[in-house]
Order: structure tokens, then sequence, then C-alpha cells
């Protein structure tokens, strides 16, 4: 037994890099720890001034397991919980306002029963937007030109400007129904307009980003997640009324950037290895009748 144990001894002297790729192997993570990894692994500085902030939980907690989402809406939370998944990294807010401001709901039953849920499993959530954003290239865009495969038809390498061969306005939205499953679309402008060019705005970037992408040259066909109804619908309602060449095209908040957090996942286990992570699809918050 000596023998055998003086062998192990030496052998690890001899291959230091082995004894390290073990131990390696069998590292673990403190939530906190995590972050930090993030934040050595993003091309862009970290911003002091950030809604990247975890949002509940003990940071110091170890993680069993990272769940990748959208939305940590309570389907999420619980199939976060069902695949042992403490540490939730999420792109948009927990408690239904841009900041997380919990102030206005402490008497709220659903906030209440939500956070008891969280709390009662111990979940740790962070919000990973700005950052995800920031970095180049940007990892929500990445995502969603990956998803629709529009790669190809890109015309630099902004993410925004795309240049298809030309086809109607109801076979592009037919197109992105079928990349961007169960999603709702939302289509403004004449069905049988012809185009070829079209701009990107996921998520709800507003309409002054949006009239300023379809006031370019360029655009014909804006792709954007949400907006409201009286500002970019109206806008696009009453150019292609007018008969000028300009449509959109709303996927809605959650089909527009989901895949960036899909990639998101894939690129957390570039670096982060010893942890199990997954990603969890949110789909559609509603459903329309057909």
């Amino acid at each position: 037994m000596k023998l055998i144990i003086v062998s192990i001894v030496v052998f690890l002297f001899l291959n230091p890099c082995l004894a390290y790729a073990q131990l390696g192997n069998n590292r673990s993570y403190t939530a906190r720890q995590v972050t930090e990894e993030i934040k050595k692994h993003l091309s862009c500085s970290w911003s002091e001034e950030t809604q990247d902030t975890f949002k509940s939980g003990n940071p110091d907690d170890t993680v069993t397991g990272i769940a990748v989402c959208m939305f940590p809406d309570m389907n999420v939370l619980m199939k976060a919980v069902e695949n042992k998944c403490n540490l939730l990294i999420v792109h948009e807010p927990t408690f239904y306002s841009g900041n997380d401001n919990t102030a206005r709901l402490a008497n709220d039953k659903v906030y209440q029963k939500k956070l008891e849920y969280i709390n009662e499993h111990k979940l740790i959530i962070f919000r990973f937007h700005d950052h995800w954003h920031k970095n180049v290239p940007d990892g929500i865009y990445m995502g969603m030109v990956e998803k629709l495969g529009w790669k190809k038809y890109q015309t630099d390498q902004s993410m925004l400007y795309f240049k298809f061969d030309e086809m109607t306005l109801e076979d592009f939205a037919r197109q992105i129904q079928n990349e961007l499953e169960g999603s709702q679309l939302r289509v403004v402008g004449d069905p049988r307009m012809r185009f070829s060019h079209v701009a990107l705005s996921v998520g709800s970037s507003g309409s002054d980003t949006h009239l300023r992408l379809l006031n370019n040259q360029f655009t014909e066909v804006l792709v954007a997640g949400e907006a409201v109804e009286w500002e970019t619908y109206e806008y696009v309602l009453d150019a292609s009324l007018m008969g000028m060449k300009k449509a959109a095209i709303f996927p809605g908040h959650i089909p527009s950037e989901e895949a960036g957090m899909e990639y998101c996942a894939s690129w957390l286990s570039e670096f982060i290895k010893e942890v199990n992570i997954i990603f969890i699809a949110n789909g559609s918050s509603y459903w329309s009748v057909q």
C-alpha cells in the first residue's frame, strides 16, 4: 500500500499539469465567481452603473447548475429547480420593471409568491443585459443572426443591415415565422411589396431607433422586437399608405432576442466547464385566437 501511495505522489510530482487538470475538473464556483469569470471574458469593460446585478439569493452560495434564459418567469424557475440549477442568468427583469424596483410591490400577492418560491429554493438570479449588448460583437444579435440564418446576407459587421434576394413582404414574414417557431408576428405594410433591404432592431429599442433605421435610405423593411402601437406602427402604416416602400415586422420582444441568450449559454460553457449549464426557452407569454 505504501509503495502505491509513494508511486502516486511521485507520478503527480512529475506531472503537475495533469494534477492541476484533475483538480480543475472538480472545481466548484460560487455565483459571484461565475460573474467574475463573465467579466473576464467580455470584450467590454464592466460599468459600475448598470442593471446587471444580483436580484435575489446569496452570491456566495456554491453553484449547483446554471440556467440561462430571457425572463425568469415561474415556468423557468420551476424548470431550473427540476434541473438542479440554483443560478439563473437572465436577460430581462425579474420583478416587472426595468430596474427591478420592488418597493411598489411590497404588498402585491404575485410578487410575494414569486419571491417566496425563489427564497424557498435559494435561487440566485443575476441579470446579464447591458454588458451582453455592449460586448463586441453584441451577444444578442449574434444569436439572432445565427438563428435566422442571416449571416450571409449581412452588408457589414454591424448586424443591423441585410440584403436579400428580392421577395414579397408576405413571403419574408413566413420565413421569419418558420425560423422563430411559436412567435406571433405583427406585420405592417403591403404584403405584396417587393424588397431586398432589411434592418434589424431586437427587443424594445424604441421608436427613435426604429425611425432612424427606417429613414436610412437603405431600409425598406424593419424587423423589430416590439413597439408602442401609436409610434412605429402608425409611422410605418402612414408611409405605406402614402405609397412609400416601407414595412415593418414585429415578432415580439422574447422571440426577437431569445436566441441571443441561447448563444449566451453556449458562450458560458466555453470557460465554465465544471458546472452544468442549460438554456431554458420562455416561449410566448400569451396566446392568440386563430
